[in-house]
């Protein structure tokens, strides 16, 4: 694995590395348990207590509150994991990535498609 000093990180990333793997390690593991269906609905059925049983710290159950996907990633979320939370908000990817961008949903698609006609035409 190459390593990343001296590289300047892409804006508005954040890099999941051994450290912020242990700041989300609760986080991750809640997430990948949304992979049964009754934890799904264990979660829904009680949001706060669904995180609190998986120890996530009150930062972390305040983004999950708020839908912030931004902050679950700054908070040691791996993107990964955080897919199966995000989809039970109604979100994917490119929802995920106009929030990276800071920008709407709609100007993010926009910006993917003049990349492609750019990359194909």
């Amino acid at each position: 694995m190459k390593s990343l000093a001296g590289k300047e990180p892409i804006p508005g990333t954040t890099i999941f590395e051994g450290r912020m793997a242990m700041k989300g390690y609760a986080l991750n593991k809640m997430c990948f348990s949304f992979n049964k269906a009754e934890n799904r609905e264990a979660f829904k059925a009680d949001e706060d207590a669904y995180c609190v049983k998986y120890g996530l710290s009150d930062a972390q159950r305040a983004a999950v509150k708020k839908r912030d996907v931004l902050a679950l990633l700054n908070l040691g979320g791996n993107i990964y994991y955080l897919a199966k939370l995000t989809g039970m908000f109604g979100l994917n990817m490119q929802d995920i990535g106009a929030q990276q961008a800071g920008i709407s949903l709609e100007k993010f698609k926009a910006k993917l498609l003049a990349a492609g006609e750019t990359k194909n035409g």
